[in-house]
């Protein structure tokens, strides 16, 4: 019986997981996976309700969770995303950007999802910055940010690829800050229900081996190779922009080269949703996290795809 997989949105950032399917990866590994698009306001309550074997999300999500449901035995065993993908793109240059150049601008922040935020605000607090101070411009679609930084009514937004990557492209964005860059920053990892885990557990580690397989694909390919391979999901992104936005995200090092989910990374995680106040207790490593597949494939040593 086939697997369901919750995809929370198309992005490319997901990269690992198109790659995955499409080069027959989980078939490789005997495990039949059905991957639906649900949105990302449901990749975990979809688990809890039954309606998703796996889903692919954002760790920041389940310790939301973990804070209103603290029964709720979601686990995430399969790291693949290690660090933000957003970036600040700004209508002026600023190659020496610091996070002070923040606090006398408006930004207009992602609406889409909170979690691009709740990590940049952290980054601003360990600068010895108040990030309530900001002047945020909020409740637009990062398209319309887009629209309106090219307008001139924005000096900075907040993006990920493929807008970055075309702004700069047209000549009329300037790349200040790559949210990757601050390091390990556990983003988006493979989970499940801790019972689910237990009564499937060799399909899960079968999906795990098959994403391992592809994560050393994928760092033995050249960014072009990886566009041609993924660019069924991207159908209307022409094939130039697509190779140079996995390319800037292969040099920001967002992409795991194996599936164990760091201690540092989850903390770091953690720290931004407390900061930010959209927790207050969350859930410790041990609780929401199983590297225990993870480091079975790894001794394993599978080739690659």
């Amino acid at each position: 019986m086939a697997l369901t997989l919750f995809e929370p949105f198309r992005a490319v950032f997901y990269t690992p997981f198109y790659a995955a399917h499409a080069l027959g990866a989980y078939g490789a590994e005997g495990v039949d996976v059905n991957t639906v698009t649900s949105g990302a306001d449901v990749t975990v309550s979809g688990l809890i309700a039954g309606d998703t074997d796996v889903t692919w999300g954002g760790p920041m999500r389940i310790q939301y969770t973990y804070d209103q449901q603290p029964d709720c035995a979601v686990v995430s065993f399969c790291e693949v995303v290690t660090r933000d993908p957003f970036f600040l793109v700004g209508r002026e240059p600023k190659p020496n950007f610091e996070m002070a150049d923040l606090m006398d601008i408006r930004l207009a922040t992602v609406s889409e999802v909170n979690t691009p935020w709740l990590c940049l605000q952290e980054d601003l607090r360990r600068a010895g910055l108040d990030p309530d101070q900001v002047t945020r411009v909020l409740g637009n679609t990062m398209a319309e940010n887009d629209s309106a930084l090219r307008a001139g009514e924005i000096d900075v937004i907040q993006i990920f690829q493929p807008f970055p990557e075309q702004l700069v492209a047209d000549g009329v964005g300037h790349i200040w800050y790559a949210a990757a860059t601050r390091g390990a920053t556990s983003y988006t990892t493979l989970s499940t229900l801790r019972p689910t885990l237990d009564a499937q557990r060799g399909s899960m580690l079968q999906m795990t081996r098959a994403i391992y397989r592809t994560q050393k694909w994928l760092h033995a390919t050249a960014d072009a190779d990886v566009a041609a391979t993924i660019a069924d999901f991207f159908p209307d992104m022409p094939q130039e922009m697509l190779t140079a936005c996995i390319a800037r995200y292969r040099s920001l090092g967002l992409w795991g080269v194996n599936p164990i989910l760091p201690r540092d990374g989850f903390d770091r995680l953690q720290a931004s949703g407390h900061s930010g106040r959209l927790f207050t207790v969350g859930a410790a490593y041990k609780t929401c996290v199983d590297n225990s597949l993870a480091e079975e494939v790894i001794a394993a040593d599978p080739p690659s795809m």
